[in-house]
Parts: structure tokens; sequence; C-alpha cells
């Protein structure tokens, strides 16, 4: 913190200064173009903002701290808080004055109460971000409730349209037996009592714990092991360490998670791949057995024809040989043999209707003889001697007649 002079003759020579400087800005401006000017100004709004903001830091932390605080720590606290003191009472007096006095703050001074500022700032980030994450851990906690209340109420309400909407109606009547209801509530209630049991014995172990715990902390007081801010804040300080580090083990655990999916994906592909060649694979053997089945066919067949090819090639040899030791015949000896077949021909066909024409005749001479034979047997019951020699006569004929119906 530094001031500019310091009595009337102070206060007189800031005043002509002011004049002069004024005067030499009006010639300045006067000479100078509308672009330098505007780059002036610029230059003169952003000194003004950053004025605006340190004014509001030191009003704050000016606020912030009490000044009771001030003055007994005055003597205790360092350089930078004694000049900021001495800086706001120095304000307060040469407010009185006819002129203001031109106070400032040195950078350190400056980068000190910006420090603490942000620190404080940061504590206060910290414990709203502490509240908040209590207020989510509730919410979570109630909304979590929620749902397990509500699963129940589903399991409760399904169990119950099951035993009892439709599993206690009676066939006969279509209505609800009240014995399986009053069963069913009475099973409910021994349930929610051995609930009701369990978180009890559960409650007393908390109890019992809570208590173990207050005696700890209270001897740890009687030992004089209580813990201060500085411990919490230490504490603080590790715990965000150590959530960083959970942090980075979390991102550790979500590239690992994801290069997992990516490598489940990749396995994934490789067993359809493994799937679609193992299903090629079987088809291959399976066809690879059907062609071996198929070639031992072709051999066999192979086989056979070979033979008939060696049969046929003996066949045609023997052919080949009666065609090399054959002579054609003359022409005469050809025309006679077929004159000779056709006289021969001609002569079987004579004798074929010679023989239809025998038949004939012989089926009427063998009608014939069926009826005298007939007739001779019914006259040989009156005439024996002369129907005996009849009858011999009819046989010589008919023999007769036999023999000449052979030589037709």
């Amino acid at each position: 913190m530094t001031s500019t002079g310091e009595g009337p003759s102070a206060t007189g020579s800031s005043s002509i200064s002011a004049n002069t400087s004024q005067i030499s800005l009006a010639d300045q401006f006067a000479r100078s173009t509308e672009e330098e000017i505007q780059f002036a100004l610029d230059e003169i709004r952003n000194e003004n903002d950053k004025l605006e903001k340190e004014t509001a830091i030191l009003t704050k932390y000016l606020k912030r701290v009490d000044p009771k605080d001030i003055q007994t720590q005055i003597k205790e606290a360092s350089p930078v808080q004694q000049d900021v003191v001495r800086v706001h009472k120095r304000r307060s007096r040469s407010r009185t004055g006819s002129t203001e006095r031109l106070l400032k703050l040195t950078t350190e001074q400056k980068c000190d109460i910006a420090q603490r500022e942000h620190d404080e700032l940061r504590e206060e980030i910290n414990k709203f971000k502490h509240e908040t994450e209590k207020i989510l851990d509730t919410y979570r906690a109630t909304r979590e409730e929620a749902e397990i209340r509500l699963a129940e109420m589903k399991k409760s309400s399904y169990e119950f349209n099951r035993d009892i909407v439709l599993g206690a109606k009676n066939l006969r009547t279509g209505r609800v037996v009240a014995e399986r209801v009053t069963r069913y509530f009475e099973d409910k209630m021994r349930s929610r009592k051995a609930l009701i049991e369990k978180l009890r014995l559960k409650n007393s172990t908390l109890k019992v714990q809570k208590k173990k715990l207050q005696l700890q902390l209270k001897q740890k007081e009687e030992m004089g092991e209580v813990l201060h801010e500085v411990d919490f804040k230490q504490l603080r300080i590790e715990n965000n360490q150590y959530l960083e580090k959970i942090d980075e083990r979390n991102q550790e655990l979500l590239k690992l998670k994801h290069s997992s999916g990516n490598t489940l994906q990749v396995l994934n592909t490789y067993k359809k791949k493994l799937n679609n060649l193992t299903m090629e694979s079987n088809r291959l053997k399976l066809e690879i057995s059907q062609r071996n089945e198929l070639l031992t066919k072709i051999d066999k067949e192979t086989e056979l024809v070979e033979k008939e090819r060696e049969k046929a090639e003996s066949i045609n040899a023997n052919l080949r040989r009666q065609l090399q030791d054959y002579i054609v015949p003359e022409v005469l000896d050809y025309v006679q043999v077929r004159a000779d077949l056709y006289e021969l021909t001609k002569t079987m066909k004579t004798w074929e209707r010679k023989v239809d024409i025998a038949q004939m005749e012989l089926q009427k001479y063998q009608k014939q003889w069926l009826m005298m034979r007939s007739t001779v047997e019914l006259s040989i019951r009156g005439h024996n001697g002369a129907a005996r020699s009849a009858l011999r006569i009819c046989e010589k004929w008919s023999t007769y007649d036999l023999l000449r119906c052979t030589d037709r």
C-alpha cells in the first residue's frame, strides 16, 4: 500500500498536477484521431473493469473479516493483512477531507487477498458440493426404497392374483374360497412378523455398535486425541486425493470395460466365423464321403466296363478273324440260294395248308367216330356177337380213314 502526499502542501501540489494533466490530456485528445481516442477509451474501460473486480474482491474480503478479529490479530497477522487494515483506515479518514488520497495495494497484497478469497470460494464450493451430495444420497436412498417397495407391491399383487383371484376360485360356484384367503393373509402376517423381528435384531446390533463407537470416541477425547479443524482439512485433502485416484481408477475401469466389450465383440465375430467354418467343414466332410462313395461306385462300374470292354474286344477280334477268313460267294450262287429259299418257303406254306386241312378232316372223322361208337355201344347190349364184329369193322374203318387223311 502506498499514499501520495501528507498535509496541505501535498494537497495543493496534487491539485496543480491534476490541472496540468487535464490540460495535457485535452491537448492530446485534440491532436489524436478517432481511432486513437477509441483505443484509449477501450483501455480505460478495461482498466475500470479490472479495478471494479479488484474492488469487489476487496469488499467481499472486508465484509467477511470481522473488525474485532482484525484488531486482535494485527500483531500476529502478516504484513499484507496489516497493510490492508491500514488502507481501510486511511481510506475512511481521507474521505473526510476536501480531496481523496490515492491509496493503492501492492501486487503481493492483491495476490494474497485473491488467494484467500479463492480458498474461501473453494471451501464454499466443497461445502456446497458435500451438502448437495448428501441431498442426492438422500434422494437416491428414497428412490431405491420406493423402487423396492414398488417391486414388493407388484410381487404381492401378482401373488394375490395368482393364489386368490385365480387360484382360490371354486370351479362349481365361481366364488373365492374364504379359507384360502384367510390362510393367505395369515401367511403374509407371519412373514411380516418375521421380517420385523429380523429388523429389530439388526437395529439392536447397530445400537450396540453405535454405543461402542461413542465409547471409543469418548476415550479418545479423554486421552487428548480429539480431531481439530486442521486434521479435518488434512482428511478432506486426503479424501480429495483418494477421490481423484478413484476417478482415475474408474476411468481405467471404463477403458478396460470398453476394451473388454470390443474384445467380446471380436470374440463373438470369431465365434460366428468358427461356427460357419465348422458347418462348412461338416458339409465338406459329408460331400467328401458322398464323393468317395460315388468314386467307389464309379471304380466298380469301371471294372465292369473294363471286363465288358475286354469281352467286346475278344468278340471283335473273333469277328475280325472271321471277317478276314470269310470268302464272298459268287452272285449266281447267291441268286441260286435265294431261289431255293423261295421254293422251300412255298413248299412249307403248301404243307402247312395240307396240315390244316388234315386236322379239319381229323376232327370231322373223330366226331363221326364218337357218334358211331355211341350207337355201337347201345346196340351191344342187344346183340353181343354182331355188335362186336360191327365194332371191329368200325375201328378198322376209322384207322383206314386216319391213314388216308395222313397220306393226303
